[in-house]
């Protein structure tokens, strides 16, 4: 009779595969999968720690990607570009297609907001300008998705880039204040009755 138990150490010898096997992938390919998510530009050194690999050979390899997309390599030249902004690199639409890209995203069909989306919207909308991370640390949960969410929706915008730490600061757009019915933020109802103390999560400026 075949012994299926399943000790620690078997756990931890498939641990140690699954982490060697991480390791041994190549650098180009393990810094698409970080650029494919992430919505805010991050430094070379970011990405090295992110990757596991020194920056000298993470900034070899995001050399070897600008130009891959570019088409300076053996292949076409893609729809989106590598770039470099406040210090940080993202992957970003390339200037060309942008019109392409408005037209499909508004000629998607409408669809409910999800309580998660909503939630960050409001928060968005009452502490703005606020960072990505701002939002999560008032949500208490990762907003990255939502935020691409409502980003695609044209609902908030990246208003501009921290210069000290290059986190994105994101504002509401017009196209929600016509959505609400109202001609700004300022006629947005109080937040203070909505909370305990009036105060969670929010400072005084919106308390309107």
């Amino acid at each position: 009779m075949t012994d299926d138990t399943v000790t620690d150490a078997d756990v931890t010898d498939a641990a140690g595969t699954g982490a060697a096997a991480t390791a041994e992938l190549p650098i180009t390919e393990k810094l698409e999968a970080i650029l494919l998510i992430i919505d805010e530009p991050h430094s070379l050194v970011s990405l090295a720690a992110a990757v596991g690999a020194p920056v000298p050979a993470v900034r070899q390899a995001i050399e070897s990607l600008v130009d891959e997309y570019d088409g300076r390599g053996q292949g076409p030249r893609r729809g989106f570009e590598l770039r470099e902004v406040g210090g940080g690199w993202r992957l970003y639409v390339r200037e060309d297609y942008d019109d392409l890209v408005a037209e499909f995203i508004g000629g998607q069909a409408p669809a409910r907001l999800s309580q998660a989306a909503l939630e960050t919207l409001s928060v968005i909308a009452y502490k703005q300008p606020v960072t990505r991370s701002q939002v999560a640390s008032i949500r208490a949960v990762n907003v990255d998705s939502v935020v691409r969410t409502l980003l695609g929706r044209g609902l908030i915008t990246e208003l501009f880039q921290d210069s000290e730490t290059g986190a994105i600061n994101y504002g509401t757009t017009d196209l929600l204040l016509q959505n609400l019915g109202i001609n700004s933020l300022d006629e947005l109802p109080p937040i203070s009755p909505l909370l305990d103390d009036g105060a969670d999560g929010f400072d005084e400026r919106t308390a309107r």
